[in-house]
């Protein structure tokens, strides 16, 4: 079965970001002229995801109204005869089928991806977090990582090394080296999950 989902956890509180986050959530803070999400969900969509659930919480609205339809906006682009920025606008809303659920306490990163259980049912998916971005000027780090799911049909990480004097800020694997890129993980702190299989155990 192929993946063809994807869950963002969105409702953190965004308190790194303070006090740029105190009425704006993190994952529409702007890189350049657009908002960190939209680099996000773009990465999914050019990875060949069909639909996503953005998992939110309190003051996220904003979120939803990024990714809606804005017919007042749209109408006064088109009468300003602003038909490049027209043309941006409904491409935001037309990217992908997206789907909201909410967060209703703050429990970590784990209950939040508990919380897209019925949207995910039985199919592999991917978890990608509304804040963290990888550039990549070829194949869509997402895309890659779809690629070895499908070849080792078990859950996949996506990982990059960090200096020694950064290992107590992130997550930590300690892996053994199978193939080109791909390590077995044998131990690890503070996993992200980004890609992962139901009803797997396993981790390559």
């Amino acid at each position: 079965m192929r993946v063809r989902k994807a869950v963002i956890p969105a409702a953190g509180l965004g308190t790194r970001f303070l006090p740029a986050t105190k009425a704006q959530p993190k994952e529409m803070l702007p890189i350049v002229d657009k908002p960190t999400l939209q680099f996000i969900i773009e990465e999914a969509v050019a990875s060949g995801i069909e639909e996503i659930l953005i998992i939110t919480g309190r003051n996220k609205s904003s979120i939803e109204n990024h990714f809606d339809k804005s017919v007042e906006l749209e109408m006064e682009l088109e009468k300003a005869g602003k038909d490049d920025l027209l043309e941006e606008v409904r491409k935001i809303s037309d990217l992908v089928n997206i789907h909201y659920i909410r967060q209703k306490e703050p429990r970590g990163l784990g209950h939040a991806i508990h919380c897209a259980k019925s949207f995910i049912a039985n199919e592999p998916f991917a978890v990608l977090l509304g804040d963290d971005i990888v550039q990549n000027d070829g194949k869509p780090c997402l895309k890659q990582m779809i690629e070895a799911y499908d070849e080792y049909k078990t859950t996949i990480l996506g990982v990059q090394e960090v200096p020694d004097g950064d290992v107590d800020k992130y997550g930590i694997v300690d892996g053994k080296h199978i193939e080109d890129r791909i390590y077995k993980v044998k131990n690890l702190v503070e996993m992200n999950i980004l890609v992962r299989q139901s009803r797997s155990s396993g981790v390559a």
